[in-house]
Formats: C-alpha cells, sequence, structure tokens
C-alpha cells in the first residue's frame, strides 16, 4: 500500500482531532467547520479505500490476510462519518469530543493498516 497516503490519513485524522478537541475543551459543539474537516478526512480515507482496492485486484497481497485488511479498510472509511453522526446527535461538547476521539481511532487503525500489509516488519 502507499505510504504516503496512509500518512496524509494519519496526519489529517490527529489534526482534525485537536481541532475538535479544542472545541470540546472551549465547551464547544461540532459546527459547519468541523464537518467540511470530517468530510475532508472521509475523502482522503475514501482515496486510500479505492486505492488498497486497486491494488489487491491486481494481485498484491497484505502479509496478513486480505479479508482482515479490507475490514479495517472498510473500518477506517466509516469512522469519521460515524463519529459525526454521533456528534449531530448530541450538540453539547461532548458531541466534539467524540468526533476528537473519532479521529484519534481513525489515526490507530491507520497504524494497524499499515501493519497488516506488511510495513511494520521487525
Amino acid at each position: 500500500m502507499l505510504d504516503a497516503v496512509t500518512i496524509t490519513v494519519s496526519v489529517a485524522a490527529l489534526l482534525l482531532a485537536a481541532w475538535c478537541g479544542f472545541a470540546a475543551l472551549r465547551d464547544q459543539p461540532t459546527k459547519d467547520w468541523h464537518f467540511i474537516g470530517m468530510a475532508v478526512v472521509t475523502v482522503l480515507a475514501l482515496v486510500q479505500l479505492v486505492i488498497a482496492l486497486v491494488k489487491l485486484s491486481h494481485g498484491e497481497k497484505p502479509e496478513q490476510g486480505t479479508l482482515i485488511f479490507v475490514s479495517y479498510l472498510v473500518g477506517a472509511a466509516c469512522t469519521i462519518p460515524a463519529a459525526g453522526f454521533m456528534s449531530l446527535t448530541e450538540r453539547t461538547r461532548w458531541g466534539s469530543a467524540i468526533v476528537a476521539a473519532g479521529g484519534v481511532i481513525l489515526a490507530v487503525l491507520e497504524v494497524r493498516l499499515f501493519d497488516i500489509w506488511g510495513g511494520g516488519g521487525v
């Protein structure tokens, strides 16, 4: 898989987490700008999903199994939209905290995807 895409998604997710975490500390709910940030991170995750599926279709295989890799890919693509939806139902500071947690979760999923593909060999 492309390391640059994985790093880009991870950094974007952590930036979103910091931004929304700061909003939660300031006792603010998610606002329109936060949803634009969530859309950008989601598009990056979807780009990663497409790139990975193309690589899989061309015969490249992850070291730890295709099923678990695709499962993590789908989970990564759904993390921020799920957090955004939950933040809409919780229109307090906790909505921002939910999105911040979603950003951290996505970054952790990216590390795991990198490891499953075979980038984390010792």
